[in-house]
C-alpha cells in the first residue's frame, strides 16, 4: 500500500530520510573500521600496536562519547521539538552532521596521533545532533499523514530504514577496499542532498506554546511517560535488550580477530542485521498484526536472545550472518509493535518530548550499550561478552512479562487510544 507516498510533503520527508539514515550506516561502519583497525595496527607501520582487549575497549568509548551528549541533552531536545519549528531544526543538525563528515574526511590524511582524538569530537558533535535531530524528525512526520495512514507511514519509514541498513554497511564495505576516505566522501554526498531535500518539506503552521517553561515540559514528558505503562514498558525493555545483546560494536572485532573475514566480512555481518529486519517489514507492509500485539513483541524479544547466542557461540562467517539475520528481523517486529504503540496513544502536542524520552532509552542501548559491550568483551573475552548479552535478553523478555501485564495484554492496535496528561500536570497555559 503505497498510498501514503500520494502525499508530497511526505515523499520528501521519506527520502530525507533514507538519506540520512543511508549515511549513518555508512560513518558507523567506517569509524568502527578505521578506530578498531588504527587501535590494532603495529606502531612500526603507523597504529596504536594495542591487543584486542584495549582495542575493542577503544570501540566502546566511542560509543559512550556519541552517548553522553544524549544523555544530557535529549530531553531539551525533546520539549524544543515541541516549542519549535520541527523543520528547522532538523536543517540545523543536518548540517551539524555534515560538517562532522567533512571533518572525517580529513582524517586518513592527519598523523596517527590527531586521528582518535578527531574521531572522538566528531562523535561527540553527532551525539549532540543525535539528541535533537530524532525528536524533531519523528514528531514531524505524524503531522504530514492522517491518523489511518500513520501505521503505514510507520512501516515505510522502516522499511526504508532497515533497506539503508543493508545497502549502506554493505556500500561502506566496498569503499573501504577503495580508502578510508572514500568511505567517508560518500556519506557527506548523501548528507548534502538530504539537506535540499528537507528544505521541499511544507509542514503545517506550527502552533508555539503559551507561557510554557523549558524544565515544565520536560518534566511533563517524563510524567507522561512514567504514566503511560504500555510506553514505558516497551522501551524500558528495548533498552535492556539491546544494551546487553546488542553485538555491533563487536562485529569488527568478530569480523578481524574471530571470523577473519576481514573488511567485507564486517559489511556482511552488519548488513545481515538489516537484511533480516528488510524481509520481515516487507512482510508487515502487506500483512499486519491482527491480535495479540503485546505477546508478539515478548516472543520477538526472546528470539532476539536466542540468535544472539547462536552468533556468539558461531565459528563460520554464512552461520552467524543467519543468526544476525533472525536478530534483526526479531528486533523489527519488537521495533515496528513499539513505535506503533507510541504513535498512537501520545497526543501530538506531546510526541517531540515522548520521543527524546523514548531516544534517550534508545540511545542509551545502543551507544552506552557499545561501551558496556566494550568493558564486558574485556573482562570477558568478545565471545563470552556476546553469550552474556543474549542470556540477558531472554530473561529481561519473561521478566518484564510479569512487571507490566498491560503490555502483555496489548490486543489490537485500533484499541490503543490516546493518553493524556490530567491538566494538574500540565505545564502550558492557555
Amino acid at each position: 500500500d503505497d498510498s501514503v507516498f500520494r502525499i508530497p510533503n511526505y515523499r520528501w520527508y521519506w527520502a530525507s530520510r533514507q538519506l540520512v539514515g543511508g549515511a549513518r550506516q555508512m560513518t558507523t561502519v567506517a569509524i568502527g573500521w578505521h578506530g578498531y583497525d588504527i587501535a590494532r595496527t603495529e606502531k612500526t607501520v603507523g597504529g596504536l600496536g594495542m591487543d584486542e582487549a584495549n582495542a575493542v575497549f577503544m570501540l566502546g568509548l566511542l560509543g559512550l562519547a556519541q552517548y553522553l551528549p544524549v544523555l544530557l541533552l535529549s530531553l531539551i531536545g525533546g520539549q524544543a521539538a515541541d516549542r519549535l519549528n520541527r523543520k528547522h531544526i532538523i536543517l540545523f543538525f543536518g548540517v551539524v552532521r555534515f560538517l562532522g563528515l567533512v571533518l572525517l574526511s580529513s582524517t586518513p590524511f592527519m598523523p596517527t596521533p590527531l586521528v582518535f582524538p578527531t574521531l572522538f569530537f566528531v562523535s561527540v558533535c553527532f551525539g549532540v545532533a543525535n539528541a535533537f535531530f530524532p525528536a524533531a524528525s519523528n514528531s514531524l512526520y505524524p503531522t504530514l499523514v492522517t491518523k489511518d495512514q500513520l501505521p503505514k507511514a510507520i512501516v515505510w519509514n522502516t522499511m526504508g530504514m532497515q533497506a539503508s541498513g543493508v545497502i549502506g554497511p554493505l556500500i561502506a564495505g566496498l569503499a573501504l577496499v577503495v580508502s578510508q576516505f572514500f568511505a567517508y566522501l560518500l556519506p557527506t554526498t548523501l548528507l548534502l542532498i538530504s539537506i535540499f531535500t528537507v528544505l521541499r518539506i511544507q509542514p503545517p503552521e506550527h502552533k508555539p506554546m503559551v507561557n510554557a517553561k523549558t524544565w515544565g515540559l520536560v518534566l511533563e514528558g517524563l510524567k507522561y511517560v512514567w504514566s503511560n505503562k504500555i510506553v514505558l514498558g516497551s522501551v524500558s525493555l528495548d533498552f535492556i535488550v539491546v544494551f546487553f545483546a546488542g553485538s555491533i560494536a563487536l562485529l569488527p572485532a568478530f569480523a578481524r580477530d574471530i571470523l577473519e573475514v576481514g573488511e567485507m566480512g564486517n559489511a556482511i555481518l552488519r548488513s545481515s542485521i538489516a537484511f533480516g529486519a528488510v524481509l520481515v517489514v516487507v512482510t508487515l507492509s502487506n500483512v499486519s498484526f491482527k491480535r495479540y500485539i503485546g505477546r508478539w513483541m515478548f516472543a520477538s524479544v526472546f528470539v532476539m536472545g536466542g540468535a544472539i547466542i547462536l552468533f556468539g557461540l558461531s565459528k563460520y562467517l554464512w552461520l552467524s550472518a543467519i543468526a544476525l539475520a533472525i536478530y534483526g528481523g526479531a528486533d523489527m517486529v519488537s521495533m515496528y509493535i513499539r513505535q506503533s504503540l507510541l504513535q498512537l496513544s501520545t497526543p501530538d502536542d506531546m510526541k517531540g518530548r515522548v520521543s527524546s524520552a523514548s531516544f534517550i532509552f534508545i540511545a542509551s542501548s545502543n551507544e552506552l550499550g557499545e561501551f558496556q559491550s566494550g568493558v564486558a568483551a574485556r573482562l570477558l573475552g568478545p565471545v563470552n561478552a556476546v553469550l552474556f548479552g543474549g542470556a540477558i535478553a531472554i530473561l529481561a523478555s519473561l521478566t518484564w512479562m510479569g512487571v507490566f501485564p498491560s503490555l502483555r495484554r496489548a490486543d489490537r492496535f485500533n484499541d490503543i487510544e490516546e493518553r493524556k496528561l490530567a491538566p494538574k500536570d500540565s505545564a502550558v497555559s492557555s
